[in-house]
């Protein structure tokens, strides 16, 4: 059965959950990482989202944007470099824009994929087709607009289905960010790590919502 939205308390163990999905895939990210960059993604990753599971482990927040607020602020205070800044960015602009509510739905996924994926493509002067995180995320807000009016479970596993096809489509685009630019055409054929990255996230959050 669908479930409509998400407490408070459901988000922050969500998040939870996102951070040890995240945990477990280091080694996928480093090897995503180490064919395009310098291979230090996946610890990055993992070091953020140890930090996540500090902030939010027993914690109380008064609404759901402050949940995702903490999980970008323990990210960026915690990663340093781009990741953490971009990553950081995506769930602080998220969670501040949806404001005090204290439920999750359909529109708040989308208002967080929407607002994030701008904060993230202005912070990382990055656009769709430039084999970087925002290949997965902007699929996935466009897909999170159109499915708004959902209950969330269904909302977050169309996200997670156009994030995972955003990060498959970045195999087929040559870099032009970041360290991987230097590769130019020897950049096809491998995903970039941050949209994995993006993809293991989005796919976390719809398998806790859709229990």
């Amino acid at each position: 059965m669908a479930k409509e939205s998400l407490t408070i308390n459901e988000v922050r163990d969500m998040m939870l959950a996102v951070a040890d999905r995240i945990i477990e895939a280091e080694p996928i990210l480093t090897d995503a990482d180490r064919a395009l960059g310098d291979g230090d993604h996946g610890i990055g990753m993992e070091r953020g989202m140890t930090a996540v599971k500090e902030a939010l482990a027993g914690q109380e927040f008064p609404s759901v944007g402050k949940v995702f607020i903490a999980v970008g602020t323990a990210m960026m205070s915690s990663m340093g470099g781009a990741s953490g800044a971009l990553f950081g960015t995506l769930f602080r602009a998220g969670g501040k824009a949806i404001g005090d509510t204290t439920t999750l739905t359909g529109h708040e996924v989308a208002v967080i994929f929407k607002e994030g994926t701008e904060g993230v493509m202005t912070r990382g002067e990055a656009k769709p087709g430039d084999k970087t995180m925002v290949d997965a995320l902007f699929p996935a807000a466009e897909k999170a607009a159109e499915v708004a009016g959902l209950p969330v479970s269904e909302a977050l596993s169309a996200v997670a289905d156009a994030a995972a096809a955003g990060r498959d489509a970045s195999e087929g685009m040559i870099a032009t960010k970041g360290r991987a630019k230097t590769l130019g055409e020897n950049s096809l054929g491998k995903p970039d790590a941050g949209a994995v990255s993006v993809a293991i996230i989005a796919a976390a959050m719809r398998d806790f919502a859709g229990v």
